[in-house]
C-alpha cells in the first residue's frame, strides 16, 4: 500500500490594484510535479483579507466580465462601515473577497491538476493598491 504524501509550497503573486486577475494553474501545476504525487488532492488559500482565488475561463473577455461583476456586486462608491474604522479606502475590498473566498480544493489526477478544457485556477486582488500576495498550497495524496 503507497504511503499518503504531503506536500507544501508558496506562490508569489504579483497583483495590480484591484480588481486584478492573474493565472496561477501553471505554478500548482509545476509544484504538483515537483511532490511526487500523483493522485490527491491540491488546496491553496491566499492570505490576506482583500485576495481571493477561484477558476474561470482565462482569456480576456472572461477576464473584463468577471472584475465587471466583482465591481457590481460590491461597487467602490458605496458606504462601507469599515471606511468609518480606517479611512483606507477599501471596504468594498474586503467585501469582494469575502464574496468570492479566500481558498480552493481541487482533485490531482496523474499528476496534473483535473480541470476542464479552458477552466483556470487565478489569483485575485480586491485591494485599492497593488499587492504581492502568497498562495500557500498544501497537496495530499500517493
Amino acid at each position: 500500500m503507497a504511503s499518503v504524501i504531503f506536500h507544501f509550497a508558496t506562490i508569489e503573486v504579483d497583483l495590480n490594484t484591484g480588481p486584478d486577475i492573474q493565472g496561477i494553474t501553471d505554478d500548482l501545476n509545476r509544484i504538483i510535479g515537483r511532490s511526487g504525487i500523483e493522485n490527491g488532492q491540491a488546496t491553496a488559500c491566499i492570505v490576506g483579507s482583500t485576495g481571493s482565488l477561484t477558476t474561470i475561463e482565462f482569456e480576456p473577455g472572461v477576464v473584463q466580465d468577471l472584475k465587471e461583476a466583482i465591481s457590481r456586486l460590491a461597487p467602490k462608491d458605496l458606504a462601507y462601515q469599515h471606511e468609518l474604522a480606517w479611512h483606507d479606502g477599501n471596504g468594498h475590498s474586503h467585501v469582494q473577497a469575502a464574496i468570492l473566498g479566500p481558498s480552493i480544493a481541487l482533485p490531482i489526477r496523474r499528476a496534473r491538476l483535473m480541470l476542464g478544457t479552458w477552466q483556470q485556477v487565478v489569483a485575485i486582488n480586491h485591494d485599492n493598491r497593488s499587492r504581492s500576495r502568497r498562495v500557500e498550497v498544501t497537496l495530499s495524496g500517493v
